[in-house]
């Protein structure tokens, strides 16, 4: 048994397999398939890292590793500064069971100074740490994950019963721009249900009350109000800025014109509806959109609903009442879709349909087709500019 310090670390680097930072650096120009592991303090992580390294430190390898690197087989290389700890850490993996475990000598220093490619992550403040530090903690999002969100822009269509819960969730995750597109005034049958408004701001408009509980909850996130409706004249201005559209809308006429720019304009639309008791959710992910995220096309609004219904089949919410609590439901998966685009992560509601019935609690998925023959984003397309659709009722 090694007596020593000296004594330890030679062991454990005699029984451990070495891998030059020239065969490293092969390995990754090649793409093998690997996990690079950076055992350094997050401090030094921060400070620079090999591109593509999974970040456990030392400290916390044993805490970390089994949830970050479950399965035991997987090819590790591990690397430090200088080769020290990597190699306590191959020690310490071999305990645990991983079979596969090689480690960069000399390490990252060496890795520097000799020019070899590094990232350096996005840099965060003290406090951005602290407000997000449950984002931080999961390894879909971390700190880079967190940057882009802080990066990202999101348009809302609406501030009322599906734009305030989806409002006040995005900008808690730090979505760093929300505009907010609405031209009406807070009123108090509005408060049943609209959770960005308060009592004590009935009669102001309602983006810029918004603006007021959104700040107030994040100060990180900018809130660009827009008082205004959404038409024809304006929807080119309003979308081009954001990176995703949260479709809050109450009406037809807004719905079609929110689906026609998405696709003239290959912008993602987050869409939500509610009415009564029930609600749904979808993604809309026109093509240039889609190849951006490396994911396919799904089918646009105007698939499932080639033109609005008559009148007198789109009853209103002032007509038939909706649940208070049913928007919530709704905005929220509208917020957790738009965050998954943002971060590339998971799969989003492109072809499939969400519906809620709150009075059952139930959730039913719908698989969704594009129409070939589709007017807007079929492959001859017959609308090509923006059509003013006037005369349907109001459902929110």
């Amino acid at each position: 048994m090694p007596t020593t310090y000296a004594d330890l670390i030679a062991s454990v680097r005699k029984a451990t397999r070495e891998v030059s930072l020239d065969e490293l650096k092969q390995r990754l120009a090649a793409k093998e398939p690997f996990t690079l592991l950076d055992v350094r303090e997050k401090e030094e992580f921060r400070a620079g890292h090999i591109p593509g390294a999974l970040s456990i430190p030392r400290g916390f390898l044993e805490i970390q590793v089994e949830q970050r690197i479950p399965d035991k087989s997987a090819k590790i290389v591990a690397y430090c500064a200088g080769g020290t700890r990597s190699a306590l850490v191959a020690a310490t993996l071999a305990q645990l069971g991983y079979t596969n475990v090689e480690t960069a000598n000399p390490g990252f220093v060496r890795w520097k100074d000799l020019g070899y490619p590094i990232d350096t992550p996005p840099q965060l403040t003290d406090a951005q740490r602290d407000r997000y530090s449950r984002h931080i903690l999961l390894p879909e999002v971390g700190e880079a994950g967190q940057a882009k969100l802080l990066k990202s822009k999101v348009l809302l269509i609406g501030a009322g019963g599906l734009g305030s819960p989806a409002g006040l969730y995005l900008a808690a995750a730090g979505i760093g721009t929300l505009g907010i597109v609405d031209a009406d005034t807070v009123d108090a049958s509005n408060l049943q249900r609209q959770i960005l408004h308060a009592t004590s701001r009935i009669g102001e408009p309602k983006v810029d009350s918004a603006a007021k509980a959104i700040r107030d909850l994040n100060p990180d996130v900018k809130v660009v109000g827009y008082r205004e409706r959404l038409s024809s004249s304006n929807v080119d201005r309003l979308f081009s800025d954001y990176d995703v559209i949260v479709d809050g809308t109450d009406n037809f006429p807004t719905r079609y014109l929110v689906n026609d720019a998405s696709v003239l304009l290959g912008k993602p639309i987050v869409h939500g509806s509610i009415f009564r008791f029930d609600g749904q959710v979808t993604t809309f992910l026109p093509e240039r959109a889609a190849t951006k995220l490396g994911i396919e096309p799904g089918p646009c609004y105007r698939c499932l609903y080639p033109e609005p219904p008559p009148p007198h089949l789109a009853p209103s919410c002032q007509e038939a009442g909706v649940l208070g609590i049913l928007p919530g439901v709704i905005g929220v998966m509208q917020a957790t879709e738009a965050i998954k685009l943002i971060l590339g992560r998971g799969d989003p509601l492109v072809g499939r349909l969400v519906t809620y019935d709150s009075l059952k609690m139930k959730f039913r998925e719908l698989r969704l087709r594009r129409d070939p023959n589709c007017a807007v984003c079929g492959p001859k397309p017959t609308i090509t500019s923006y059509i003013d659709y006037e005369g349907f009722c109001s459902l929110g």
